[in-house]
């Protein structure tokens, strides 16, 4: 992954072509996603698209979907680095398809309170298991020649005031916890580096010179290109300075002539340019975009009949990522796995087992080929069973966006201001979203407005209700009546802010049953907002579940929290009550509770850890008719389970991608383990977590918990602990041994497959002082490694033990502290097995 003499010579020959105002020109983007080309140098237009679970493009393509694997929680529980590299190197062939050099992932920030927002894109509370998961993404798209940009650099590990936020931490938590994945993934030769939004210590991280200059390039030895996060640069001479190399994107960019001025009155060294503009042309060579470098190439793989290999099965990773990062929590009796062959009848209850939630909230949403519900995904398993759909509690505070039974096909157009039509595309549901480009080149000047356009036709009349949904100028008729035209935002807020938080307004329509109606939703593009786009039609027919308040508007910052969401009244009775009819008269019932997008998403964190709505309620009333209740928990990230004594049996499926239901199908029937264990605490109580606040006071947010990040802070007893999962069969820990390597020590533990069917284990290791040290955590993990075995097999593992893992940061660097230690093999931080002491 580095760059050798003839890269390197080709880098020289094109810098010293290059003048000032071009070298310039290459550090900050010329549109929304992409660094400017230099033809008379050879030097191709670097393109870079959002991750971390697809690839969304730069423009709006909805006829060029993006896989869409399992959420990065999930990945990380596989605790399975080689699976990790393996969705890097699908997700690599995905940006080869689409034109994609550098994708904007993974992010690496930690767990560290469970109302962090954007944790379902991060990996785990833990800094070596995020590592090792991050190096092998990495890895799979750096093999095959794609950049990877790890992120966001540093402490950027929740979003309440994400943009201005001062997060106060000591060097030794940054240096032990928060940088730890980085250093481990800069190490291993990643090509890019994103500095967040954030300040720490009192500098913002775009200009804080100690971290990127100092820290970063100078004692790491980074080679690569530090990118400003989207609007993150809000300086000149301070953020050059620092060790910033590419500011993204064009617009806001404080660079430029800026810069250009600032090096002609000295206040910025060329030299410093120079660098900058080195680190990018490195990039470029990497990823073949220089002439005379030579960039990385896709490995050898399966050939197609032409000769050119073929691209990795998307649809087969994702399911094998879902299925294998699904945690079985709890399985009381070895309900499951079930035996299709003495089902009957089975209730699939829940919004969210209709209408799954696959991914998370935010700017990195992408478009996927199709999506497998958890229902689908049953019927499809169990054909010969009759399944019983009720919805009993809908968590979800928008209508779902129109299409299905009784709509056509949704046409989305592009229009000229006179009306011409300048892009059409078809749609499954009448929702479009996009951030950056037009689709087919389209200059933002030439395009109008948007229109989503559909007929339906209703198949029971009644009072019918549309939504619109989005941000910007609407215009919204139904049968010819318009029902709304004005705007859904203030002019005066930031593009991303009001993306992020979209608003909706509803709107009752009485129809007859047969008689279709032409529904029209066209909103305006201003050209200073065209690369910004959030455009939905909800609907619900008069029988279904309608959440929210009927008629009224959902403000953006009301979002909802325990029960705000749920319809009110005698509606949500008749919800839960059909549900309780329903799993009464089932041989089982599985009932999928989860979260929704306006309360994981990036932008904003969470105010609750309870499940929205009335779901909690739908759970234990449920429980109380049926005692083989399963509830399958799709959240990526920790939630509250107040009835979890009450039911039989917890999978937690996280935001599992487009493959949810063959995924869920799988592991409940058997045909797969579920191969997940947690990369988190799951607290039972959000007051027993070591650390929780994500609210900034008068701009500063501490870390108090310093050190004691996640399970190594853990007091009282949580729900599910650090590295929980319950698999299939039996496992018996045999042997534990610590031996001398060329390295330093090495952990060798035997374990054996006692149970009476195949199975895979994620044998974790554990190290602490023999006897307590105040300043340090009791134990923390040192190391894991996942085996599978037969019935009755045994098998050997050896996994070494970093030096670091018995280090600790002093003000004068890196210090071992020797003494005795500790050793544990485990099956979760609180399941520990076998244990040895052994000197360092």
């Amino acid at each position: 992954m580095t760059t050798g003499r003839r890269d390197e010579a080709a880098i020289e020959r094109a810098l010293s072509a290059l003048d000032l105002e071009t070298k310039v020109r290459l550090l900050s983007g010329q549109d929304f996603w992409t660094l400017p080309a230099v033809p008379e140098i050879g030097l191709g237009s670097l393109v870079m698209s959002d991750g971390p679970i697809g690839v969304r493009g730069v423009r709006w393509s909805p006829d060029d979907p993006s896989v869409a694997l399992p959420s990065p929680t999930a990945l990380a529980a596989s605790w399975d680095p080689t699976l990790a590299r393996r969705a890097g190197r699908l997700l690599a062939a995905e940006c080869r398809r689409r034109g994609i050099h550098l994708l904007l992932a993974p992010t690496v920030n930690l767990h560290r309170s469970p109302l962090g927002g954007r944790h379902f894109e991060c990996y785990s509370e833990d800094p070596l298991l995020t590592a090792e998961i991050g190096v092998g993404y990495v890895t799979g798209l750096q093999e095959c020649g794609v950049g990877a940009t790890v992120k966001h650099f540093v402490a950027n590990d929740s979003e309440t005031e994400r943009m201005t936020v001062d997060v106060r931490v000591s060097e030794r938590a940054l240096r032990e916890l928060y940088l730890a994945p980085f250093e481990r993934i800069v190490g291993a030769g990643v090509w890019a580096v994103m500095a967040a939004y954030n300040g720490v210590n009192g500098a913002t991280m775009t200009e804080h010179r100690p971290l990127l200059h100092d820290l970063l390039k100078r004692e790491w030895g980074f080679d690569g290109v530090v990118v400003s996060d989207w609007t993150a640069a809000r300086s000149t001479v301070a953020s050059a300075d620092a060790g910033l190399d590419v500011v993204m994107p064009a617009a806001g960019d404080p660079w430029g002539a800026a810069l250009v001025a600032a090096v002609r009155a000295g206040t910025v060294a060329e030299t410093l340019v120079d660098d900058k503009v080195r680190r990018v042309l490195r990039l470029a060579a990497r990823v073949g975009l220089l002439d005379g470098g030579a960039p990385s190439v896709p490995p050898p793989g399966p050939a197609t009949p032409t000769g050119v290999p073929a691209p990795p099965d998307g649809a087969a990773l994702a399911r094998e990522v879902a299925t294998r990062s699904m945690v079985l929590a709890r399985n009381t009796g070895d309900l499951l796995p079930l035996h299709a062959g003495r089902l009957r009848r089975v209730a699939v209850l829940g919004a969210l087992a209709e209408d799954a939630r696959i991914q998370g909230g935010g700017s990195a949403q992408v478009s996927p080929p199709h999506v497998v519900s958890p229902l689908a995904g049953l019927a499809t398993a169990l054909p010969d069973v009759v399944l019983d759909h009720a919805v009993g509690a809908d968590p979800r505070p928008r209508l779902r966006p129109a299409g299905g039974n009784g709509w056509s096909p949704v046409i989305a157009t592009l229009r000229a201001a006179d009306g011409r039509e300048l892009y059409r595309a078809e749609l499954d549901r009448a929702t479009v979203r996009w951030m950056g480009d037009l689709p087919d080149g389209l200059r933002p000047a030439e395009v109008a407005r948007v229109e989503l356009a559909a007929r339906y036709t209703p198949t029971r009349g009644g009072r019918h209700r549309f939504a619109l949904h989005g941000f910007g100028e609407f215009v919204l008729s139904v049968g010819g009546s318009e029902l709304f035209a004005g705007p859904l935002f203030d002019e005066r807020d930031d593009p991303g802010t009001v993306f992020l938080s979209t608003v909706e307004r509803r709107f009752d329509v009485p129809l007859t049953a047969g008689e279709p109606v032409d529904v029209l939703l066209s909103r305006t593009l201003s050209e200073e907002r065209s690369g910004f786009v959030s455009a939905s039609l909800g609907h619900a027919e008069p029988a279904e579940p309608i959440p929210g308040p009927a008629g009224g508007n959902t403000d953006p910052g009301d979002r909802p929290a325990g029960g705000d969401a749920d319809p009110a009244g005698d509606e949500a009775e008749a919800l839960l009550a059909e549900a309780v009819r329903v799993a009464s008269d089932a041989d089982l019932a599985v009932v999928v509770v989860g979260t929704t997008e306006e309360v994981e998403s990036e932008g904003f964190d969470r105010s609750t850890l309870a499940l929205p709505g009335r779901q909690d309620e739908l759970v234990r009333r449920v429980a109380a008719v049926n005692p083989r209740t399963v509830v399958v928990v799709n959240a990526g990230s920790p939630v509250l389970m107040p009835w979890v004594d009450e039911v039989a049996a917890v999978l937690l499926t996280w935001f599992p991608g487009q493959e949810a239901g063959h995924a869920l199908a799988d592991v409940l029937l058997g045909r797969a383990e579920p191969g997940g264990r947690l990369p988190t605490t799951w607290p039972r109580r959000p007051e027993d977590c070591p650390g929780l606040n994500v609210t900034p006071v008068d701009g500063v947010l501490d870390y108090p918990d310093d050190v004691l990040v996640g399970y190594r802070g853990w007091r009282a007893e949580p729900l599910f602990p650090f590295g929980h999962g319950l698999g299939y069969t039996d496992w018996d820990y045999q042997a534990l041994s610590v031996e001398d390597g060329p390295a330093g020590p090495v952990a060798v533990a035997t374990v054996s497959n006692a149970g009476g069917r195949p199975g895979a284990e994620v044998v974790q290791l554990y190290v602490g002082p023999e006897h307590t040290e105040p300043d340090r955590p009791v134990r923390w993990l040192a190391g894991f490694a996942r085996v599978e075995a037969a019935p009755g097999e045994a098998v050997t593992v050896r996994v070494p033990l970093p030096a670091r893992g018995f280090q600790v940061w002093t003000g004068h660097g890196w210090r071992t502290r020797p003494g005795r230690y500790r050793l544990e093999a485990a099956r979760s931080v609180a399941d520990r097995r076998l244990t040895v002491l052994f000197d360092v």
